[in-house]
């Protein structure tokens, strides 16, 4: 059994900084390929970042290209994600996700963590 827990969301003034963690219970942490996704009410759910499991190869959205970094410590079974230069429209749910095929269905899934952007 795999469990996911996101920290770190919270409110914060647009052009301000958040990191999320995600920690991830379970074996074989590092076998499984990493993301982040975000869902904004009325909206779909939204690819953001991905790393691989040995960290060699990342992935961004152009939404979030340069601003956001996606990291993890095998070490630790986390996975983080740096956000930078936010926005109001950064503003959603945030959910972390595992996978060792690909995304279209990931294995498991966070519970969330609110992300507000806001003055």
């Amino acid at each position: 059994q795999v469990q996911l827990v996101e920290s770190g969301g919270g409110l914060v003034e647009p052009g301000g900084s958040l990191r999320l963690s995600c920690a991830v219970s379970g074996r074989f942490f590092s076998r499984y390929h990493m993301g982040w996704f975000r869902q904004a009410p009325g909206k779909e759910r939204e690819f953001l970042a991905a790393i691989s499991w040995s960290a060699g190869s990342t992935y961004y959205s152009d939404s979030v290209k340069g601003r956001f970094t996606i990291s993890r410590d095998n070490a630790k079974n986390t996975v983080y994600l740096q956000m930078n230069s936010l926005k109001p429209e950064d503003t959603a749910v945030y959910y972390c996700a595992a996978t060792k095929t690909g995304w279209v269905q990931p294995d498991y899934w966070g519970q969330g963590t609110q992300v507000t952007v806001s003055s």
